[in-house]
């Protein structure tokens, strides 16, 4: 039941429903301007992974001359080449580094020349870097392992 003086007096009830509409387009409008800077969003950036033609490099014992060409290929997520990505790779030691750029099927060839190892270590590991604008960077530590034989 209304209470009386409410039927009598319509002032709280004059004008609603224009209100109603007028608050109901301006959350449509706010709505829409969420999903409008929603869909601009950036996309996060895709991943990538690299891998060597080899996966052990054997060193004489002198270490001089033991120089070698390594082919990386860098791939996407759904093995697709990833052109255009900047390598770089360290020696053991991590006193050189090497680097090249991939092709359009997302392959690079360098050269590792005289790689060294840790003093007073028979064996040690390329580590890699591998970076390309809307992808996430490759960090890998233990790349390919070159040990003294």
């Amino acid at each position: 039941m209304l209470p009386e003086n409410l039927k009598e007096n319509e002032k709280g009830t004059v004008g609603l429903p224009i209100r109603i509409v007028v608050l109901s387009i301006v959350g449509f409008i706010g709505f829409c301007a969420i999903l409008s800077a929603i869909s601009e969003a950036p996309k996060p950036p895709e991943s990538m992974y690299a891998t060597p033609n080899i996966s052990t490099f054997s060193l004489s014992s002198g270490g001089e001359g033991s120089s070698f060409s390594m082919k990386i290929s860098v791939l996407d997520s759904e093995n697709r080449g990833v052109g255009g990505a900047n390598v770089i790779l360290w020696s053991p030691d991590r006193k050189n580094a090497y680097s090249g750029v991939t092709d359009s099927n997302g392959n690079v060839i360098i050269m590792i020349s005289n790689p060294e190892l840790p003093p007073g270590k028979a064996e040690g590991y390329i580590s890699i870097k591998v970076m390309r604008s809307g992808y996430k960077d490759i960090n890998e530590e233990y790349f390919v392992k070159i040990k003294r034989i």
